[in-house]
């Protein structure tokens, strides 16, 4: 039977470089969308309820929501704007027919922009352009609105695709409208501009069961729970499926209950129809990219084609002294565990074993998004350590490729010269530069991933708040050159004990303190860094001796210089090759990866000999 359009529904999803305005927008389509009652207080970012994401300001997770307008239902999906967390856009990309391309006024097209525009335009689904933030006083929408054109024509895959509608929005003030000189009412425009251009979905309503798995969810009572658009047929509580996994033997399931999307909520119902986005219970086991389909006629979807991870850490137990005082999952199985079910919702990711059975190789996409797994293990009562990020590599046709990313800078001339010092060591290759004549500049590197390691650190060190950047994987290249990284060195802890003023005075005269008196401290513990290429051992934990003249803490703390105080991706862009950061519900550590200093002495003399002698 041929395919037929479901024409109660669209199902669009909202894609943009990060800061653009997503999250904002969905605030407002759901406000006014019938969703809310007229009593309810529901705040701003209301798609962001994760905690990491509210402190952070950045959506991590795709999140499915839904409006109805006009008798219409619209299904929304809010995806992340981060260039870290592009695989959660390609997972959900295909339970989409349209998508709402949101561009800042005055950034005008960024790097992750064009790669979520080529990820839809991939997918075959219709584009609908918004210009956000027309309300800022420096809003430049023709020039915009010229480099979004331009962007469309370097990327349609078809014709059809250039031919797109142009919406101005205040997502903050709560309006759209089609034309710059229209007074800004609500988001009317924007409603009937996706009715009327996304096409409906479409599928054959009577054909056996088709359901690709998009996202995954879980809930206590009913456990794991499957979200997916339902491509073909219709599916119904209490249907034998089976669950189609690539190399893995077919799995019947009664289907438990069904749920479909109605604003925040899941509502449940019996059945739903083809083209529905639908969370499903019954099915266990199950991951993205699995189809589930019809007992009778299974039949497997294409799986969800995810780019491959660009950055490495090793993960592996916490082997300091302090091991076990502030954490409960402590062992290698509970990590590894912990790992593995990572894998099942966050299909960017890649886990790997080691050598050792203790350490695992985990991939991603970017610092941040291993620095957000970290920081999620932590909250879940994990212990454990991780090593410096480092690039993934590859062989091809016979010679070492390494990734190369395309990194936008947006600054003040003042640091240009700073910047540009500081990357050409970094093997970046300028590939472009815009002066806009009142003192900002853009600047555009090719850059290999290894040369951004470190960076971040570095740039909002140099540029005090006044800039930006952001970085997207281009392609792999052959490796050359070396990176020059900064010379720091490190002060090192010589004895376990807790730090003291004292302490840590002796300790200021070589260099800057990361830890404030009464932390605990163990040998090989980092406390500080200073500017020469060389480890110090200091004793912080060493106490002023007693006079007849004076006390022992007489004239101290007025002299103690204030603490550097690192975020954890400061920290780990700061690790060198041998040192961890031990990460524990309560406290980052940094540390030597061997802790005794007699032991490092001795396998630093061992690589000067090996050096001497080659």
């Amino acid at each position: 039977m041929a395919d037929i359009t479901n024409q109660n529904i669209r199902n669009v999803a909202i894609i943009a470089h990060v800061d653009h305005g997503k999250t904002t927008l969905v605030d407002a389509l759901l406000k006014q969308g019938q969703v809310f009652q007229a009593h309810q207080e529901v705040g701003e970012l209301i798609m962001d309820s994760d905690p990491l994401e509210r402190e952070r300001g950045i959506t991590i997770l795709a999140k499915n929501t839904a409006v109805t307008y006009r008798g219409m239902k619209i299904n929304l999906i809010d995806t992340p704007g981060h260039a870290d967390f592009s695989g959660e856009v390609e997972r959900i990309m295909n339970m989409a027919d349209g998508c709402l391309l949101l561009v800042d006024a005055v950034d005008g097209p960024m790097p992750q922009t064009r790669y979520v525009l080529k990820r839809a335009l991939r997918q075959n689904v219709t584009p609908v352009v918004v210009i956000n933030k027309i309300d800022r006083p420096e809003a430049r929408v023709p020039k915009v609105l010229e480099m979004i054109q331009d962007l469309f024509l370097d990327l349609a895959v078809t014709s059809d695709q250039l031919d797109f509608p142009v919406l101005l929005a205040s997502a903050k003030l709560g309006y759209a409208v089609t034309d710059i000189d229209s007074p800004g009412q609500d988001m009317q425009p924007l409603f009937d501009a996706i009715i009327e251009t996304v096409p409906a979905p479409s599928g054959d309503p009577n054909g056996p069961l088709q359901l690709l798995v998009a996202a995954l969810d879980y809930d206590n009572h009913l456990g794991q729970i499957a979200i997916g658009r339902v491509s073909r047929g219709k599916i119904k509580t209490k249907d034998l499926v089976v669950l189609m996994a690539k190399d893995q033997p077919l799995r019947t399931y009664m289907l438990e209950k069904i749920f479909v999307f109605n604003g925040l909520e899941r509502l449940e119902v019996a059945e739903a129809p083809t083209g529905e986005i639908v969370a499903i219970s019954g099915v266990d086991n199950v991951s993205i990219g699995n189809t589930i389909a019809s007992l009778d006629h299974p039949e497997a979807l294409p799986s969800i084609e995810i780019d491959e991870p660009t950055v490495q850490m090793t993960f592996g137990v916490n082997t300091s002294p302090f091991m076990g005082r502030e954490g409960t999952q402590c062992t290698s199985r509970v990590l590894h565990e912990r790992l593995l079910k990572e894998l099942r919702t966050n299909v960017s990711l890649r886990v790997e074993p080691t050598s050792s059975p203790d350490r695992f190789l985990v991939s991603g996409r970017g610092e941040l998004q291993l620095s957000i797994l970290v920081e999620t293990l932590r909250r879940e009562q994990f212990e454990f350590q991780v090593s410096r990020p480092e690039p993934v590599t590859k062989y091809i046709d016979g010679r070492l490729h390494e990734p190369y990313e395309h990194l936008v800078i947006n600054t003040i001339e003042e640091y240009v010269g700073l910047l540009t010092e500081n990357l050409s060591g970094r093997l970046a290759e300028l590939a472009d530069m815009f002066y806009d004549g009142a003192g900002n500049v853009r600047l555009e590197y090719d850059i290999p991933t290894r040369g951004l390691i470190g960076f971040g650190s570095y740039f909002l060190r140099t540029t005090r708040g006044n800039g930006t950047k952001d970085s997207m994987f281009t392609e792999y290249k052959p490796m050359q050159g070396h990176v020059k990284g900064s010379v720091n060195g490190v002060l090192v802890a010589s004895e376990r004990g807790t730090a003291v003023t004292y302490g840590l005075i002796n300790a200021q005269s070589r260099g800057e303190t990361i830890i404030d008196p009464g932390t605990e401290v163990y040998e090989g513990m980092i406390v500080g860094m200073h500017r020469r290429d060389e480890d110090i051992p200091i004793n912080v934990c060493k106490e002023k001796k007693l006079t007849n003249m004076r006390s022992s803490t007489a004239d101290i703390a007025k002299r103690l210089t204030p603490t550097v105080k690192m975020s954890l991706e400061e920290a780990l862009d700061f690790l060198s090759p041998d040192e961890l950061l031990e990460a524990t519900p309560k406290s980052y550590r940094l540390r030597k990866k061997e802790l005794s200093a007699t032991i490092r002495l001795r396998q630093r003399r061992g690589v000067r000999d090996r050096e001497r002698s080659a």
